[in-house]
Formats: structure tokens, C-alpha cells, sequence
């Protein structure tokens, strides 16, 4: 017997503010696409609906990916870390997943690690 969806995100950890982590990524290639945050509805509403619907702390609401741009996540499938405090989400992503246009939020390398001495592997 399967668990319910209201099972399944009681398992989830969430912050102090009734928040998750979600990253989001391509589900056949792997690429990291972006990352969301998510409380209880929005992970109930991206479970129950197939497109990935997040919580914008800037806006304080529900905001549905690509309801504006056209740019749809479909949920392929979703993981809980060990720790269930993060989860991840494997989706098919239709056009760009960043809000600058880009497929990826990290198609930046501005944070590059700095040459210099390097510890020996064990």
C-alpha cells in the first residue's frame, strides 16, 4: 500500500518558517536547474498536480512554474534527502528554467574555487 500524499509531506523537515529547500533538476540529464522553496501546500499541490508550484518568500504566494512565461516543470519524480530537510525534484523542463532566460540558474561560475594549496586525498 502506497502512502498518501499528506504521508508523504508529513515525512518532510521543514524550517522554523515551515519552509523546504527543493532543488530542481532535469530528470534524463541530470542538470541542476534551480532552487525553489516550498511549504506544505505547495509540496501537496506539486505531488497532487504534476507542475512544480513553489512559495515566493519576496511575494508571500503560491506562484506556479511558468503559469506566466510558459516555461513548465513537470514533475517526473520527487526525492527526500536522508535528512528530509531538502527535497529534490526531478521534472521535465520546458524552455528555460531561470528567470533571466537561461536553461539553468547556475550557469554562472562567479564563485570558482581559489587556486592555492589543496589537501592530499586520503
Amino acid at each position: 500500500m502506497s502512502d498518501t500524499v499528506d504521508e508523504r509531506v508529513a515525512r518532510v523537515v521543514f524550517t522554523a518558517d515551515g519552509l523546504v529547500a527543493a532543488i530542481v533538476q532535469q530528470w534524463d540529464t541530470r542538470e541542476v536547474l534551480m532552487l525553489g522553496w516550498m511549504d506544505a501546500e505547495a509540496l501537496r499541490r506539486t505531488l497532487t498536480s504534476g507542475r512544480v508550484t513553489f512559495w515566493s518568500r519576496s511575494r508571500r504566494e503560491y506562484w506556479r512554474k511558468g503559469d506566466t512565461s510558459g516555461n513548465i516543470q513537470l514533475v517526473r519524480g520527487a526525492r527526500l534527502d536522508c535528512d528530509g530537510d531538502a527535497i529534490l525534484l526531478e521534472v521535465d523542463q520546458v524552455g528555460p528554467a531561470c528567470h533571466t532566460g537561461t536553461r539553468t540558474c547556475f550557469d554562472s561560475d562567479d564563485l570558482d574555487p581559489v587556486p592555492g594549496p589543496t589537501r592530499p586525498l586520503p
